[in-house]
């Protein structure tokens, strides 16, 4: 009996008729005041930033050589997949929490909190190796102005001779916690400005970029063969899904069953072409030995004699990267504040701001550990941390919406998930494709959070979730 009622608690699942009634009390309410072009701006930002700026050079460089464009091809159709499956959860729950409040109404309170649990991590240190990237171009400027910081500043631990710290990219993100701290109203703004700036900035490595294009840089195409490519995907994933942390916002949004779908496909599809367009000009303008992994464009223009150029797009890259910095904070602490605003964390994380109506506590929280990471972990430890648990969040989403759309088919969708089930199906399969090309280093990483998860969950959750009390009360 026991075993019986620990299987039906963990498969409690949250009513999607009562979402909206049940998350609307006095201290734990966000308020709604983003339009589309703001939300597609969100998702443009999360998007676009360290995976053109960073580690398209990183995995040209080390990984897939020119066939990093198969690469970003590869983990787009995975996220594409899994894009319109989230378009259709977002126009039909238009709340916070984004894969943790899907999987929680569709598969149950366990799938829901294990996906929960997992984007804890992994957007808190995506956050952290956007910071690290931008702290690349930063050294960058300062090399160029000829300027010299003190050696123990610069760098984690391990990066380089009498590195302690990466200081910069620890104030970055505490910086983030601060501008989301001002309110949604005045940080979407922030984002939409930054975004517009960045977009620019892509386009001009573009247009310029692409009349220097030497065409025996591609050849060979698939140096590390075309294992590389795949590995290179499963690399670069978490720079095609920023589109994920903006269904977190969705109750923010002031008419998020129409907006939100939109938001998604768009802000996907925009990045997708500038991404292609971005990795031929890079891989075309230097060959792959030779491109500098941490500031990748900026030195192939100053290797082809545009100095200044190159000074432009390293000042873009610094700005334009926070915008994924902020995308990933607004995501990880509006997942956190429904978690708690659940039941499933302490209460205290789920109080708000009373005039901004923000999440105050848990996004300075947030701003602290993502500090942390990227001031001691170098970049390719921290982005080991981000891939897993957003591909099982994928699986989850794909397989909750064909879930849904049998169990419940008649609920009132904005957008259906075309080609069903086998859209959903090929996210699933391109998901668990691309987790087996991660490294074993990040499995075990995976185990020790997910560990700790599980004791979180049934010493604490398990018996304190609104969902539990509710059934203890007869309701």
């Amino acid at each position: 009996m026991a075993r019986l009622r620990m299987s039906q608690g963990i498969l409690r699942r949250k009513p999607i008729a009562h979402i909206e009634e049940t998350e609307l009390s006095e201290g734990t309410r966000l308020e709604r005041s983003l339009g589309l072009w703001q939300l597609t701006a969100i998702g443009v930002g999360g998007i676009i930033g360290a995976g053109i700026f960073t580690l398209a050079g990183t995995v040209a460089g080390g990984t897939a050589g020119p066939a990093v464009l198969v690469s970003f091809l590869i983990a787009g159709l995975a996220s594409a997949a899994a894009a319109l499956s989230y378009a259709e959860f977002a126009g039909l729950i238009p709340k916070a929490g984004s894969a943790y409040t899907y999987g929680y109404a569709v598969l149950g309170e366990y799938a829901g909190w294990f996906i929960g649990w997992d984007l804890l991590l992994e957007y808190t240190a995506i956050v952290a190796v956007v910071a690290i990237g931008i702290s690349g171009y930063f050294g960058f400027l300062l090399g160029e102005t000829g300027a010299h910081l003190p050696t123990w500043m610069l760098g984690a631990p391990g990066t380089g001779d009498g590195h302690r710290v990466d200081l910069f990219a620890a104030l970055l993100c505490l910086l983030i916690a601060y501008l989301l701290n001002l309110g949604i109203r005045n940080a979407a703004r922030f984002e939409t400005f930054v975004v517009v700036l960045k977009v620019l900035v892509v386009l001009l490595v573009i247009g310029v970029g692409v009349f220097h294009i030497d065409t025996t840089n591609y050849n060979p195409f698939f140096p590390y063969g075309v294992g590389g490519a795949f590995t290179g995907a499963a690399t670069v994933f978490f720079a095609v899904f920023g589109y994920d942390a903006l269904s977190t916002a969705a109750e923010e949004s002031k008419d998020a069953q129409r907006h939100m779908p939109k938001a998604i496909l768009y802000s996907l599809a925009i990045s997708m072409v500038l991404y292609v367009a971005a990795c031929l000009v890079l891989t075309g303008m230097q060959n792959y030995k030779d491109i500098d992994q941490e500031s990748g464009f900026s030195s192939a223009f100053k290797a082809v004699g545009l100095s200044r150029v190159a000074d432009v797009i390293a000042v873009g890259a610094v700005i334009g990267i926070l915008t994924v910095m902020f995308t990933f904070m607004l995501g990880v602490t509006r997942v956190w504040f429904s978690m708690s605003r659940d039941g499933l964390l302490p209460k205290w994380f789920a109080k708000t701001h009373p005039t901004r109506h923000v999440p105050t506590r848990v996004t300075w929280v947030v701003g602290g550990a993502s500090a942390v990471i990227a001031g001691f972990l170098p970049i390719g430890e921290a982005a080991e941390l981000t891939n897993i648990g957003i591909l099982l969040a994928f699986v989850v989403v794909c397989v909750a919406v064909i879930v849904l759309r049998y169990r419940q088919p008649d609920l009132p969708r904005t957008f259906r998930t075309p080609g069903m089930p086998v859209v959903p199906v090929l996210g699933v399969v391109f998901s668990i494709w691309l987790i087996t090309f991660l490294q074993w280093q990040t499995w075990v990483r995976f185990a020790v959070w997910f560990a700790i998860g599980q004791i979180v969950y049934f010493g604490y959750s398990y018996n304190r979730s609104e969902l539990a009390k509710a059934t203890d009360s007869g309701g």
